[in-house]
């Protein structure tokens, strides 16, 4: 299987967006959209195979070799820090990362005056390390669901959270503060593949390019 190109995609719209990108250069996978409960699929005529994983552990699969590719967001790979290759923005998934507080106090805080702060969040390395550069000391509570709880009940003053249309947010009384990042979907390689199977990657990536320019 090792003249295989294997890629790791996780569920949901993600996978969706992938499966029509990579059917605009040639390759059909049409078949990760099916009911299956399969987490490997294969063709072997285009020599493809495709690993359905969650989105955090894209980045690991893609580092250790198990997968030649990943497509996984930004957000994941600034918390991660994973050894990988990051040669494209696939232009969809567009989200931004804020920091957010609940309207009340927003009403009379001024950011620039904070010093010590309690955060809840999904993303405890990108938060410290924002809030470091700022010179700001920060007690960080990691949280895997429902950030925006964490204000509502006092486990936390603020949340750094990803924000789509912001909607969440509003209706659970919560205004942004700053932004941390604008995240979108990045394709991931693995350093050793980007070698071992050159030719083949740089026509995906390529393919993958022209496509995104023409848009």
């Amino acid at each position: 299987m090792s003249d295989y190109i294997t890629i790791a995609i996780p569920k949901g719209r993600i996978l969706e967006e992938s499966v029509d990108l990579f059917g605009r250069i040639g390759i059909n996978c049409r078949e990760l959209l099916s009911d299956s409960r399969k987490l490997i699929f294969e063709n072997s005529a285009e020599k493809m195979r495709y690993m359905i994983v969650r989105a955090t552990d894209v980045p690991t699969y893609v580092e250790y070799g198990s997968a030649d590719l990943g497509i996984v967001g930004k957000d994941t790979l600034m918390e991660q820090g994973k050894d990988v290759y990051e040669p494209l923005d696939l232009k969809f998934g567009y989200c931004r990362m804020m920091v957010a507080e609940p309207a009340n106090l927003a009403k009379n805080d001024d950011p620039s005056g904070w010093s010590h702060i309690r955060i809840a969040t999904k993303y405890p390395h990108v938060t410290e390390s924002y809030f470091a550069a700022k010179g700001i000391q920060v007690e960080i509570i990691k949280l895997y669901g429902s950030i925006e709880l964490a204000p509502l009940v006092g486990l936390s003053e603020r949340i750094v959270d990803l924000v789509s249309t912001g909607e969440t947010m509003r209706q659970n009384g919560l205004v942004e503060v700053e932004t941390i990042a604008e995240i979108t979907t990045r394709l991931i390689v693995n350093r050793a593949s980007l070698k071992t199977k050159q030719e083949r990657i740089s026509a995906i990536i390529q393919g993958l390019e022209q496509v995104l320019q023409s848009a």
